[in-house]
């Protein structure tokens, strides 16, 4: 991927996976922090699917003076959907909480009460993780009846989501839509369906985030450029490529 002269001041990057993790990453977290300082953006927000992030992303700040958020996903390795680890997350600072990935299979959402009373508490940001459309549909009138404003569902066009335009719409009523690059290069999803995705919900429910750091993808910032260049050449217009990788965040996060 050649780099590309593009602007990403102020802007944040809601998904990025940088080390140290138990897979290959390319980038820890204060080197994936410092390259983004030096591009000027806001924050970028940095994720595990094994352990919080939140102690890590306040290291990474004091480091490098960036804006780094972390948070919690609700593996295994936590405890699954454990109330007292999302309440740690946020004394620490953590800013997400995100469902369950990696082990989306071996765990009931029936007990997630407790879970979102803590996010509602300190309003934090719930991220639907690698729920199935029916279960994020679910999940969010749960989390809207307890009282949570702040809900992002992740990636919904990735195959571990795979939701339809019309279940985007309706996800779209109460949550942001967080469309992510990294489908284009593990899942070859066509530039095209995110673009139709983002037409038929509207640009002002969506963020575009990078979900980089694997060793063999190119750094977040990279990536994001090309994904912004990308989606422009594809129609999208540049004032509203801003928002969705800046206002909308924004708005999210803080």
């Amino acid at each position: 991927m050649r780099r590309l002269n593009v602007n990403l001041q102020g802007m944040i990057d809601t998904h990025i996976h940088p080390g140290p993790d138990i897979v290959p990453r390319l980038l820890d977290d204060i080197e994936v922090a410092r390259q983004a300082r030096l591009e000027e953006m806001e924050a970028i927000v940095i994720k595990s699917h094994v352990e919080p992030t939140a102690s890590r992303a306040r290291i990474a700040s004091k480091v490098t003076g960036l804006k780094v958020i972390g948070g919690v996903t609700l593996n295994e390795t936590i405890g699954s959907l454990n109330p007292s680890a999302v309440e740690a997350s946020a004394e620490l600072g953590g800013r997400f909480v995100w469902m369950l990935t990696i082990s989306r299979e071996k765990v009931n959402l029936s007990n997630v009460g407790e879970v979102l009373d803590v996010i509602a508490e300190h309003d934090l940001v719930l991220a639907t993780g690698h729920l199935r459309p029916y279960e994020i549909l679910e999940l969010i009138d749960l989390a809207r009846s307890t009282g949570i404003q702040r809900i992002l569902v992740n990636h919904p066009l990735t195959g571990v989501v795979g939701a339809s335009l019309e279940e985007q719409r309706e996800m779209s009523r109460h949550a942001i839509l967080e469309h992510c690059l990294v489908a284009c290069f593990h899942e070859q999803l066509p530039l095209g369906r995110i673009i139709e995705a983002i037409e038929y919900v509207g640009y002002r429910k969506c963020i575009i985030a990078t979900d980089l750091g694997q060793e063999h993808n190119p750094p977040p910032v990279d990536g994001l450029k090309w994904f912004i260049v990308s989606l422009i050449q594809g129609g999208l217009k540049e004032k509203h490529i801003n928002w969705m990788c800046s206002s909308a965040p924004k708005r999210l996060i803080f």
